[in-house]
């Protein structure tokens, strides 16, 4: 199977056009396979929980944790669904016409990019400064929670710490989304001025055709990989015991009892739910 098409161009050179098409079977199959075989081995999980009665003395002993516990605010859950708007609409109009039904996909493609870009970029100074900056990256401080996690899937409990606020998982998935996201959106990007829009003046001759050709290989390469962790995704957003994660990225909390049962309140400070503001007559 190849795995990208070659041209030949006017002066005899074979130059790189895009990747083959048959990489996104190869995607949805293969993210078939995974989630086949995380739910084979989601039967024998212990799904990193705590017990009850271990989760009861938690709760006796941290009294003060409210009932609710803000996991994302709403300027967060707002750019979560913004970005899966944007992933989705890219998605569709990139591999449906190849898929067999034709539409003039480009505009929305193009689109979708951009708004993908923007919300990017707003996370981005979000993140920095008014979250967590820190709690989704992977390093070299999450080696003991990996031992202590890999222990637990052997049936013993190593005393190892639980997550923080995300989980290892979580932090890995977000890992490799950023390197597919930078890889559709640079490439995205230079890709504008080969399509007529209102933004930039077109002009496909910016590059010669050796660098046009990485371009969009890169560029099919990302999204390829994007309709396997979309796949993945979903698949988890929709298993029966992250239905209380989903929750939060809806609502914004989890309770004080999930909060204890999956992580580590030494690594994941509790924030309680902002109050509503009142309204009607009586609000001030």
């Amino acid at each position: 199977m190849d795995l990208v098409t070659w041209a030949r161009s006017p002066w005899g050179e074979d130059v790189l056009t895009h990747i083959s098409w048959s990489l996104l079977w190869a995607s949805i199959v293969g993210g078939v396979l995974f989630l086949v075989a995380h739910g084979g081995y989601m039967l024998f999980s212990r799904h990193h929980k705590r017990s009850a009665v271990e989760v009861d003395q938690m709760e006796a002993q941290r009294q003060g944790l409210p009932a609710k516990i803000t996991r994302h605010t709403f300027v967060a859950r707002m750019f979560h669904w913004v970005m899966a708007v944007a992933m989705l609409a890219l998605v569709i109009t990139a591999f449906v016409p190849i898929l067999g039904l034709q539409f003039a996909w480009v505009e929305w493609h193009w689109m979708a990019g951009i708004l993908l870009t923007g919300s990017i970029l707003f996370h981005l100074v979000h993140a920095t400064f008014f979250l967590d900056f820190w709690s989704i990256w992977v390093g070299p401080k999450d080696i003991p929670e990996f031992r202590a996690e890999m222990m637990r899937e052997l049936g013993k409990e190593p005393g190892g710490p639980k997550p923080g606020k995300y989980p290892l998982g979580n932090r890995l998935y977000h890992l490799v989304v950023m390197i597919a996201g930078l890889a559709v959106i640079v490439t995205g990007l230079l890709m504008m001025v080969r399509v007529r829009n209102p933004i930039v003046d077109r002009n496909p001759y910016m590059m010669g055709d050796p660098a046009w050709g990485v371009t969009y290989v890169l560029h099919g390469l990302g999204g390829v990989g994007f309709v396997g962790l979309i796949m993945a995704h979903i698949y988890f957003a929709l298993r029966p015991e992250k239905l209380w994660v989903t929750r939060s990225m809806l609502l914004g909390w989890v309770t004080r009892r999930e909060y204890l049962e999956y992580h580590d309140p030494d690594r994941w400070k509790a924030a309680p739910v902002p109050a509503s503001r009142p309204t009607g007559p009586n609000a001030a």
